[in-house]
């Protein structure tokens, strides 16, 4: 088991505050969004070992994938880390987005790679050949979009808005037909309009949902979230697309799953994020970066329903488990009481234990190893170890692959 040096990524829409609390440090006044828990090439987490070096963990794992993933995984996933965690902290939104399932997200990498779109081009969509399947669980009070939202119940979103422009969308969104054809038929429809008249229609919905969110009553959260986004992206099309998904807030210990094709957003708060490690992201706007309309309506499942709040279930030894269908990654949780035995952890598997509230002891009950994580910190245990406990006080989440 050893100590991570994590990067912290400096998005735009990130907290200038709330990592830099998680992590006792003093804020540098500039955005602070995410910190990177695993081998992303991208930012990848580097390994306190033996003598004091560091080594990026990416570079640790491909030199015995055998001792520091096992063989189950190693042979399922190759040898590379299959999972990405994160601490994300969001002030403003973040792109309203979609990710390809496995298949697309194979078929996409190999078109642009024939093409010769270089890696690094701002309209590649797809930089890896993995699905991003992902999980948010809440530290804060979080608030976010996921999910088409039941037609009908948009048809009457819009309809309270009362403006002229919307009347169409809601008319269709209404009508007796095949409940997937009417949000492919609108939300290709707000994506693809002239860019003048939806910026005309985008300023007027936002005043409505405005006066709606003040007005209070069951449309005045998910209006005000609306109105919010409008401020920060004015005119952007993704505005009215995101008048089409569920509203959603996560109290502490929530978490949502976004399934390959669900479009969502992250709007504001802190969580835990774990999600397959790529980077596969196709935008629908709120966002100056490329959006691909076409590839992204191929992508887009016109499902609706509930956004599906996760709460934890608790295993027979106290863990409790963020239940997702994928292999990649597990999530869980473990709460540790002052004064409390120490608690056995599964070992054979590659996990990352990140400390979020109080102090946590990991320990190599053989060896009489341990190692101290406080919050913010997190620490790497390879499959090869033999035996893991820890105690608290405090909360420590558990970042595995599920096999």
């Amino acid at each position: 088991m050893d100590r991570l040096v994590n990067a912290v990524r400096p998005y735009a829409w990130g907290s200038t505050t709330a990592i830099p609390e998680l992590l006792g440090t003093e804020p540098t006044g500039q955005p602070q969004a995410e910190l990177w828990m695993g081998a992303h090439p991208g930012a990848p987490s580097l390994v306190e070992r033996g003598d004091g070096g560091r080594i990026p963990l990416g570079e640790l794992i491909a030199a015995d994938p055998g001792r520091e993933l096992g063989r189950a995984a190693a042979e399922a996933f190759g040898p590379r880390l299959p999972f990405l965690l994160k601490v994300l902290a969001a002030a403003s939104p973040l792109s309203l987005q979609v990710h390809p399932d496995l298949a697309q997200a194979q078929a996409g990498f190999d078109d642009e790679e024939g093409r010769g779109v270089p890696p690094s081009a701002p309209h590649r969509n797809y930089k890896d050949a993995h699905h991003k399947p992902e999980l948010i669980c809440a530290l804060t009070p979080f608030e976010g979009l996921c999910g088409f939202r039941p037609a009908a119940e948009t048809a009457a979103l819009l309809t309270a808005l009362d403006v002229d422009q919307l009347k169409p969308y809601a008319d269709i969104l209404a009508a007796a037909r095949p409940e997937d054809a009417a949000l492919r038929e609108v939300f290709s429809a707000v994506l693809t309009a002239d860019r003048a008249a939806v910026a005309e229609t985008v300023r007027l919905a936002a005043e409505a949902a405005h006066r709606v969110a003040a007005d209070g009553g069951p449309w005045a959260a998910a209006c005000g979230a609306y109105a919010a986004i409008a401020r920060q992206y004015p005119g952007d099309p993704g505005v009215l697309a995101a008048m089409l998904l569920n509203h959603v807030r996560l109290q502490p210990g929530e978490a949502l799953f976004l399934a390959a094709g669900v479009p969502h957003a992250y709007l504001r708060g802190m969580g835990v994020e774990i999600m397959a490690n790529s980077d596969n992201v196709l935008r629908c706007g709120l966002t100056p970066k490329h959006v691909d309309v076409p590839e992204l309506l191929r992508i887009v499942r016109f499902e609706s329903g509930d956004a599906g709040v996760l709460r934890p279930e608790e295993t027979p030894e106290g863990e409790e488990v963020y239940a997702a269908p994928v292999s990649e990654f597990r999530l869980s949780r473990c709460v540790l009481a002052p004064g409390a035995e120490p608690r056995a952890l599964p070992t054979g598997v590659p996990q990352i234990l990140l400390c979020t509230d109080g102090m946590i002891r990991i320990a190599d009950g053989p060896a009489e190893r341990e190692l101290i994580l406080r919050r913010g910190e997190s620490a790497y245990v390879p499959a090869a170890q033999e035996s893991l406990l820890v105690d608290g006080p405090g909360t420590v989440f558990r970042a595995t692959v599920r096999l």
